[in-house]
């Protein structure tokens, strides 16, 4: 039997393992356009532990660094930020730095942790009881804000450059009255704050006594909030007959608190107010629904 010549024979195995390194590579998949880091804090008092998580561009920061996104119920919300979302927010070429804060738990929701830190101090009250039926307290939000101003802002800058005139604050229910408390409170804090669904029932409406007596804008530049509001609140008795008193005040307090909120800082000086509502979307699923909106606010 005659072999083949040695030229064309070199040439098909050229061949051949040309065509076995385009299908290793077809088949690699694309790198991840972030990275992921993870750091872990305790409280002040040692009661309570929390998990930061990272999600950070691989991108190189502009000069004046990346712009910043800080989501409450750090475990739920980093549950959300599916491949899927941070392929979209890869794709629109604005690259976010982002950390979830949430505390350490088995359960992945410490109910009363979160009640204590989203929770503001009620002047008159000692201690601010968030559910006194429960024994749960409230009124740690200050002591949370402090951990976050000295604490979880200065460890994300230390891993990754960030611009603080870009940093939003986000959270969602409970996590939402912390965000427009810090708002009102801690104005400096972060330039952009995203609430959705704020429990502003809370205390009959504590918040919005808080936000009459509000701490002075920066003058330096535009404050910014994203106001997000879920349109199933509204409810009556017929509609949900199983619905406890507590319940169902709540849920007609939500409906109608937070357009009244908008109304009314929409006339702040020095503050650039969207509102943006949801219809049909009840509170739970405000939390999946307002996280793409508040990528494309803290990205912008």
């Amino acid at each position: 039997m005659s072999s083949l010549p040695a030229w064309p024979r070199r040439s098909l195995l050229l061949a051949l393992a040309g065509a076995g390194l385009q299908a290793c590579t077809a088949a690699r998949p694309a790198p991840a356009p972030h990275r992921s880091e993870r750091f872990e804090l305790v409280s002040a008092d040692g009661q309570r532990r929390y998990r930061v998580q990272l999600v950070l561009p691989h991108a190189a920061p502009p000069a004046g660094g990346h712009p910043l996104l800080v989501m409450l119920d750090g475990n739920a919300a980093f549950a959300a930020l599916t491949d899927e979302v941070l392929a979209r927010q890869a794709a629109s070429g604005r690259p976010l730095a982002i950390a979830t804060l949430g505390h350490e738990s088995p359960q992945g929701l410490d109910v009363a942790a979160r009640a204590f830190d989203y929770t503001p101090p009620v002047p008159g009250e000692n201690p601010t009881w968030d559910d006194a039926s429960r024994q749960r307290t409230g009124g740690g939000a200050d002591l949370f804000l402090d951990l976050v101003a000295q604490q979880v802002l200065p460890e994300v800058h230390r891993r990754v450059r960030c611009d603080p005139a870009r940093s939003t604050l986000w959270g969602h229910s409970y996590g939402g009255l912390l965000a427009l408390y810090a708002l009102f409170t801690r104005p400096a804090l972060f330039a952009r704050y995203a609430a959705a669904d704020p429990s502003l029932w809370w205390h009959d409406g504590f918040m919005l006594s808080v936000q009459d007596r509000a701490r002075p804008l920066p003058a330096d530049r535009r404050t910014q909030l994203l106001l997000m509001a879920g349109g199933a609140g509204t409810a009556t008795r017929s509609q949900r007959p199983g619905m406890d008193d507590t319940a169902f005040n709540r849920r007609a307090m939500l409906s109608d608190a937070t357009p009244r909120l908008a109304e009314r800082l929409a006339l702040r000086a020095g503050l650039d107010l969207t509102f943006q509502t949801f219809p049909g979307v009840g509170h739970g699923a405000m939390r999946p629904a307002s996280i793409p909106p508040t990528l494309a606010f803290a990205a912008a």
